[in-house]
């Protein structure tokens, strides 16, 4: 059993991929909705970060996987509460 708390929380906690989130039945599509958007927003914020801090990105492609699970749920990315880019 999925702890929803938990996954809205810390994605990545509860999930390694965002389209296991697409693929449980136990999720309803809202919630799936808001746990890819918090996925989205760390995603952003963890890359900002790196980039910042001149790391190389170490999973540049989770947040076009996060984005791509959002648009498969017919949902859009947050852009109101995604952090500003460069």
């Amino acid at each position: 059993m999925i702890d929803l708390e938990k996954a809205m929380l810390d994605p990545t906690a509860v999930f390694d991929i965002p389209a296991e989130v697409l693929d449980t039945d136990e999720l309803n599509r809202a919630q799936k909705v808001e746990i890819l958007r918090r996925w989205e927003y760390d995603a952003r914020e963890l890359e900002v970060a790196e980039e910042e801090a001149g790391m190389a990105v170490r999973r540049p492609e989770m947040f076009g996987l996060v984005l791509k699970a959002l648009k498969d749920l017919g949902a859009t990315h947050d852009t109101e509460h995604s952090p500003p880019t460069k």
